[in-house]
């Protein structure tokens, strides 16, 4: 028995020694990074366009109030809020390009 348990360790190791080492693929940064800047720049157009939907929405409310004080009051509340939606995301949208410049600078990514 101890001779079968020997002989089989010593062929298990013997794979081991003479198995081609597997390395694990370099990554490429430049790929990672263009991905990432097509989704944010994806994600930008459509609030992008949900902004515009809320101006369209709160302009008609605005000039169908018909004086009534609640429907403007509203209907100005939502052009605000949709402006300042899109100052956020716009804001977002350059504040990731710098990083991004940043970082491509201090890591040498595309050198």
């Amino acid at each position: 028995m101890n001779k079968k348990l020997i002989s089989l360790v010593t062929l298990s190791l013997s794979f081991l020694l003479l198995a081609t080492p597997a390395y694990a693929a370099s990554a490429d940064v430049t790929k990672i990074e263009t991905f990432i800047k097509s989704i944010i720049q994806v994600l930008v157009t459509l609030a992008g366009l949900v902004a515009a939907g809320f101006f369209v929405w709160g302009g008609v409310g605005y000039i169908t109030s018909s004086g009534n004080p609640e429907t403007l009051e509203r209907s100005k509340k939502t052009i605000l809020y949709s402006g300042i939606g899109l100052a956020i995301v716009l804001g977002a949208f350059v504040l990731t390009n710098i990083v991004s410049d940043l970082a491509t600078t201090a890591f040498g990514a595309g050198q």
